[in-house]
């Protein structure tokens, strides 16, 4: 494309938002090539192009709205009437694949993703998207997408599920969407699209390097190598930079143009007429094959990263006007005129017309009401019915499938002997797989072997390998499929084999699945039961990966309910809870397992059994938030804790009544968050003394929790010990013992208060 002579070098002290405006309007004035016979609505736009006129024609002000809603952020911001300033500019050829797909093809999108979205909106043409553009920008609560809570890219109608700034973080649920279209015809799932729809997933070129796309790229072949199907279009929109650092000329193409197992295609995004043609063979691929692909997609950024950048600070004013000489717009604009679509003066008219409407949109956002208040803003974080999941929770009326799965009648659970907390977990999860047939248990080892821990044992046997199945070693990956199979409305239980190493995989839960009811005004929600074994005081095996008591890093995320059992039949009403949470509420739960609990049998002597009990019945389930008290009549000392905290403290209590005459209340939280805080305040209020248990670290545990809860309760006075472990990693064999709480340091505490 020849550079008009009206993109020159220019003063540093030029906006260039202004400058890529004028420039446009300047090569339509200036515009001096030959005129061809206007072409009807279904002939191509020009000889040899796949891309008609009427596509063209509507592709062409998809991306007009792109540039002005950009454009128009950039002015508005300095007046505080938006809010978002990271621009599509450059990136306005995606339209063509939003064109080419459809609007129930699920669509995980890329920040740069304007004309994607208009074109997107042309699917449904009663909506509007500059307004509904212009709400999000202005962050009111009239946003469709979020409410006001972000600026999004995001639609329930269109299936765009809302992005917030990702950096790659979308594309492990992207591929997990893909597997789960698929998965659904494996278990008779009713989905809720088309059978033969896509995932789509945008990201820019500095993107793909990070290890979350490299997870998800690595997953995809080995999906696809096995001959599975996973349908999911990449879209690499490669623009050369990452705010400022560079992408080496040729990188994307050498990366991905060879790998097995992820079929590449290549587009030009900066021209309608040839590059309308490479992209439709990539989307008609991905959908006939149902293979992985990967479209890597020319573009360019014009205009920086967002208004904050100021390029011109790092970048020469000549790469500046070579760069901006690309601008995907000036090349539709030469189409627009040499095709006779338009006339100079037509096309001026349109591009006034649009900038027009996008500011007029603008204008009218911003006197539209925001979010102004704490409990507004928090609405759609943590949606609890109670009445509802309480009913979902007891509900019972799956007995011919519950007999099937344990193998009659006389081998129900509830007919057993007492039993020990890893039995009961495993009963307990077949009753769940039995009650959901849309519920899905993968993760490492938990199929065929049953986990490392044989708590899944036995589950493979009944409901085979299209619910219960082996993942590859990822855990990013695990909590991916997860997101994509409850974005199909299916309940995953997906099992995380450490919890020290969900931690590797952790904004999957924090930046991604319980945020998505946040920015998407409870839009969409993906119920996800996450099962994790978890803590310490493992004999004889373990050191820190084993034995990680990092709760803090579960509990400081929005919206995730977090459980913590420590016997078995509190493990079952638990899990029927959690369940119903997921399914009525679009809960995400955490399932904390105590590693070293499941085989214990015994309290206080080898052989009395006492930690052993009777499986629950269903039409039983446990109140978010409810605790267990033991002794609720001692009130001379009472202790609150939580999982190997519970038996610890048990027999601790008998020691200190020998030596204190105590009675002493334990307290047992149960759930881990969102505690409890009325509850820890009236089980404090008679108390004469307290001692908080936490077997986590003394630092950001749970104990600093139930201690404020204490003290804001008024009860601060109260004497108060805390029995915590240290500020360390933990160390292997009997080490360990050294460096988290034990059964005598709750007596020297009890001994400190007396």
């Amino acid at each position: 494309m020849s550079v008009p002579f009206a993109i020159t070098a220019r003063h540093k002290g030029f906006n260039r938002a202004e400058i890529v405006d004028q420039n446009f309007v300047e090569f339509v004035q200036f515009w001096q090539g030959d005129v061809r016979d206007t072409p009807v609505d279904h002939a191509p736009v020009l000889p040899g192009s796949e891309l008609d006129a009427r596509g063209f024609r509507e592709l062409f002000e998809s991306q007009l709205i792109s540039r002005h809603l950009d454009l128009m952020a950039r002015v508005l911001r300095v007046q505080n009437k938006v809010f978002y300033t990271i621009g599509s500019s450059g990136h306005e050829g995606n339209a063509m694949v939003a064109r080419l797909t459809r609007h129930t093809d699920p669509a995980f999108l890329h920040y740069r993703s304007g004309g994607f979205m208009a074109e997107r909106f042309r699917k449904l043409p009663e909506m509007d998207p500059v307004m509904d553009s212009a709400l999000s920008f202005a962050a009111s609560r009239e946003d469709p997408a979020s409410g006001g809570r972000h600026k999004v890219w995001g639609s329930k109608p269109l299936w765009v599920l809302p992005q917030t700034s990702t950096i790659a973080s979308h594309l492990p649920k992207a591929l997990g969407t893909a597997v789960a279209i698929e998965q659904a015809r494996r278990i008779g799932h009713t989905l809720p699209i088309p059978a033969d729809s896509i995932a789509v997933c945008s990201f820019g070129d500095a993107s793909s390097n990070h290890a979350t796309a490299q997870t998800a790229f690595n997953a995809a072949g080995w999906t696809a190598y096995q001959k599975l199907p996973a349908p999911v279009l990449f879209v690499c929109e490669d623009n050369g930079i990452g705010i400022s650092v560079k992408t080496p000329a040729g990188w994307v193409a050498s990366n991905f143009q060879q790998r097995a197992n992820l079929d590449y295609f290549f587009a030009d995004g900066l021209d309608l007429a040839s590059g309308y043609a490479q992209v439709r063979r990539a989307v008609e691929h991905c959908r006939t094959t149902r293979r992985p692909t990967f479209l890597h997609l020319k573009t360019t950024r014009v205009m920086g990263h967002a208004g904050t950048d100021f390029e011109i600070e790092w970048r020469s004013i000549e790469e500046l006007v070579a760069v901006e000489a690309t601008d995907p717009l000036l090349r539709s604009a030469s189409i627009a005129l040499e095709s006779g679509l338009y006339t100079k003066d037509t096309l001026l008219a349109l591009y006034d017309q649009i900038r027009k409407r996008c500011f007029t949109a603008a204008e009218e956002a911003d006197r539209r009401p925001r979010l102004a208040s704490l409990d507004e803003i928090i609405r759609p974080l943590a949606p609890y019915t109670p009445d509802a999941v309480k009913k979902e929770a007891e509900r019972s009326d799956y007995v011919e499938r519950r007999v099937a799965a344990f193998g009659g009648p006389d081998k129900l659970p509830e007919k057993q002997p007492p039993r020990h907390l890893a039995i009961q977990i495993g009963q307990a999860l077949h009753d769940l797989m039995a009650k959901y047939p849309q519920s899905l248990l993968f993760g490492e080892d938990v199929a065929q072997k049953g986990g490392v821990y044989t708590v899944t044992k036995g589950l493979h046997k009944v409901f085979r390998n299209s619910r219960i199945f082996n993942t590859l070693l990822d855990e990013t990956m695990i909590l991916g499929l997860a997101q994509g199979f409850a974005n199909m409305g299916m309940l995953p239980i997906p099992e995380i084999q450490y919890l020290a190493y969900f931690h590797n995989a952790c904004d999957q839960i924090r930046g991604e699945a319980c945020s998505l009811q946040f920015f998407s005004n409870d839009q969409y929600r993906n119920p996800i039961l996450m099962r994790v074994a978890s803590l310490g005081y493992q004999k004889g095996f373990g050191g820190h990966f084993h034995n990680d008591n990092s709760i803090a890093a579960l509990r400081d995320i929005p919206g995730l309910v977090v459980g913590c059992p420590s016997r078995g039949d509190d493990a079952a009403t638990m899990l029927r809870t959690l369940a119903a949470l997921a399914q009525v509420d679009g809960r995400v739960c955490a399932f904390l397992e105590p590693i070293a609990l499941y085989m214990t049998k015994d309290l206080h002597e080898a052989g009395d059994g006492q930690w052993q009990f009777g499986y629950p019945e269903p039409g039983q389930a446990m109140t978010l938030g409810e605790g267990r008290v033991y002794r609720p009549d001692a009130n001379d000392l009472v202790v609150f804790t939580f999982g190997n905290g519970v038996p610890m403290a048990l027999r601790a209590a008998r020691e200190i009544e020998t030596r204190h005459g105590w009675k002493t209340r334990v307290v047992d939280l149960r759930w881990l968050a969102p505690l409890n805080d009325a509850f820890i305040v009236e089980q404090a209020r008679d108390a004469k003394r307290i001692i908080v248990l936490d077997e986590g670290r003394r630092s950001a545990g749970v104990g600093e929790g139930v201690i404020t809860a204490i003290v804001e309760g008024g009860f601060g006075a109260t004497p108060l010990r805390r029995v915590v472990g240290a500020d360390t990693y933990t160390p292997l064999a009997g080490a360990a013992l050294l460096v988290l709480p034990g059964d005598a340091d709750v007596v020297v505490a009890a001994g400190e208060l007396a």
